[in-house]
């Protein structure tokens, strides 16, 4: 009997080619390597090297999760080039990071260097984990609060993520006045307030390199408290601000998306970070070489 064909095969969508694209990539350049990962920071003997060591959503979110079990506090920043850019011209930045608990990876360009240098890690976006995490504050019954933005928004969002998480207990949402100092006065105020309302999730959404700032001093006065920095990540949730479509992010041009809406804001930013871009590439194949 004559074998009737099989069904035509499907075109592979630009997403599909992308998806194997990388992990072609990730094969081939991620090479084992114990304890070993890529440097941010500019080497200097007498500081704390900047580094990614969270290597991927689960493993952050689990480790999230037994924290909130034992009442061990966290600090977690979301590197991308701006902040690599900051870390350099930052002296204080570099020293908040330095006392964060946890970094990921928030930017395909992080992803892809440390892949470059041997260090398998994946992209975690620091809005990514809000829902994520909100949906463990409320399993474990953790009390959250929100500050940074402005009241409108956190109002919107706190409302939206406890509609999406029932059982979230928001203890306290604050939006600091404009020109806010993390290592001021009205910060240490926030923190007495935070310690009061018995928040154990702080979702900091100040911007860097004030909400890294604010979460290395807050860290060091409420040891049971995770602090989570997220930037825009509560205008996403509460729709003051529109995230790129899926499309974008899929084919990594969110920054792209941004710099359309902002040229002003985000052109020199963006600028200072494609100069960066080839010292670190050379460091990432050095580092693969060694």
């Amino acid at each position: 009997m004559q074998q009737q064909p099989g069904p035509a095969a499907k075109p592979h969508s630009f997403c599909d080619f992308r998806a194997v694209l990388v992990a072609t990539v990730t094969n081939v350049m991620v090479r084992p390597k114990s304890e070993f990962f890529m440097i941010w920071s500019d080497p200097d003997p007498g500081q704390t090297p900047i580094k990614v060591p969270v290597r991927d959503a689960k493993t952050c979110l689990a480790d999230i999760a037994r924290r909130f079990e034992t009442r061990q506090g966290f600090s977690i920043a979301t590197i991308n080039l701006d902040h690599v850019v900051k870390l350099r011209r930052d002296p204080a930045f570099r020293a908040a990071y330095a006392a964060q608990t946890h970094v990921t990876a928030d930017g395909n360009p992080i992803v892809w260097l440390s892949r470059l240098a041997g260090q398998d890690v994946s992209l975690v976006p620091g809005s990514e984990l809000v829902e994520p995490v909100a949906a463990l504050a409320a399993e474990a019954g953790v009390p959250v609060a929100f500050v940074g933005a402005t009241e409108a928004s956190l109002a919107a969002a706190s409302q939206a993520l406890a509609a999406g998480h029932p059982g979230l207990n928001v203890a306290m949402i604050h939006a600091p006045a404009m020109g806010f100092d993390p290592d001021g006065a009205d910060a240490g105020e926030i923190i007495e307030k935070l310690g009061a309302a018995g928040a154990r999730l702080v979702y900091l959404a100040l911007g860097a390199p004030k909400q890294e700032r604010f979460a290395a001093r807050a860290q060091a006065h409420l040891p049971e408290t995770g602090f989570l920095s997220i930037g825009a990540g509560l205008d996403f949730v509460s729709g003051a601000q529109t995230r790129a479509p899926a499309w974008v992010q899929a084919i990594a041009a969110e920054w792209l998306w941004r710099l359309a809406l902002s040229p002003r804001r985000l052109a020199a930013r963006y600028g200072a970070c494609l100069i960066a871009l080839p010292g670190l590439t050379l460091r990432a194949l050095a580092e693969r070489r060694s």
